[in-house]
């Protein structure tokens, strides 16, 4: 594989859609850095669900400007509690602009790197800077469920966790601010019909078309 000096790859998708596994495999791939968006907006509601501040905007904005990536990422954030809050949270402006920034300062710092999340090739690489190769999961809402369901230890019933899920890609795509969207151009990675190592395939051909 030839030695990559800047690569860019944006992974959009709903809810349980595979974006986190295929985006790890990927960075792994590549050497990329890897943030994934989603985590940031489930820390703030974790801090948010534990502390109950009275201006959420001041006391998101001061725990984003003090803490990094790598040490939000170590954290459990998969919760239905968490999940619940999240989607709600979500739709915020204010909120999407503290972890929009805190995700670009990142971004701009980096010439290798996969940004996984809901609006990644929309909003957050649409330019300055812009994706080299965009992908966007989707999954069939029952593998979906399934997935999820094994994920939180099926410590709530699999009705339930189907439930949380299609709420969350309602609420997603419905938002006034940055909706998750298909990008035009962007590469559809169905995972409820492939494989990991099948997923794999399918990004690293056509990331390969590009570098």
């Amino acid at each position: 594989m030839k030695k990559i000096n800047k690569l860019i790859i944006a992974c959009d998708g709903e809810s349980a859609s595979g974006k986190s596994t295929a985006a790890k495999l990927i960075s792994k791939k590549y050497g990329l850095l890897l943030i994934n968006s989603g985590l940031l907006y489930r820390f703030a509601s974790k801090l948010i669900l534990n502390n109950k501040p009275k201006n959420v905007i001041s006391y998101l904005n001061s725990k984003f400007k003090t803490i990094s990536y790598k040490k939000i990422s170590r954290q459990n954030l998969h919760s239905e509690k968490i999940s619940n809050h999240v989607s709600t949270l979500a739709k915020d402006k204010k909120v999407r602009n503290i972890i929009n920034n805190f995700q670009k300062k990142i971004i701009k710092s980096n010439k290798k790197i996969c940004v996984e999340g809901r609006d990644i090739a929309s909003k957050i690489l649409s330019k300055n800077p812009k994706y080299d190769i965009a992908f966007y999961f989707k999954c069939n809402i029952n593998v979906a469920s399934y997935r999820r369901w094994l994920d939180l230890k099926k410590r709530v019933s699999l009705k339930k966790v189907r439930k949380s899920l299609q709420n969350r890609t309602f609420m997603d795509k419905k938002r006034k601010h940055s909706p998750l969207k298909k990008v035009k151009g962007a590469i559809l990675i169905q995972t409820d019909k492939l494989s990991k190592k099948d997923v794999l395939l399918k990004m690293s051909k056509n990331i390969e078309k590009i570098i």
